[in-house]
């Protein structure tokens, strides 16, 4: 059974940069495309990142110019690096994983904690 295994999460004062780490446990990782969702208290979960098997990537208009996500298919890992953390980025971060057709994937992680405080 596949798993994923998210690290990284805390909590950090507003401007100050977090790293996410999101780790499989198979080496067909490299065949996936690798998606960040995020969601805050009250609301729906959003789609904050998204880097597919080749390496290409988008991202949400919210977090442009801020996260950038990477992956080492060599580690089947994947990251999401965050600067410029505002209080609105506040939420459970998770790492999904599936097709590159989709941007929900079949596999999810357990989620990580993200506080910004202002």
């Amino acid at each position: 059974q596949v798993q994923l295994v998210e690290s990284g999460g805390g909590l950090v004062q507003a401007g100050g940069s977090l790293r996410l780490s999101c780790t499989a446990s198979t080496n067909m990782f490299r065949l996936y495309a690798i998606t960040w969702h995020r969601q805050a208290p009250g609301k729906q979960r959003e789609l904050a990142a998204r880097i597919s098997s080749s390496g290409s990537t988008r991202y949400a208009d919210s977090v442009k110019g801020r996260f950038t996500i990477s992956r080492d298919n060599a580690k089947n890992t994947a990251y999401l690096q965050m600067n410029s953390l505002k209080p609105e980025d506040t939420a459970v971060y998770y790492c999904n994983m599936g097709p590159d057709a989709l941007d929900k994937g079949p596999y999810w992680g357990q989620g990580t904690q993200v506080t910004v405080s202002s």
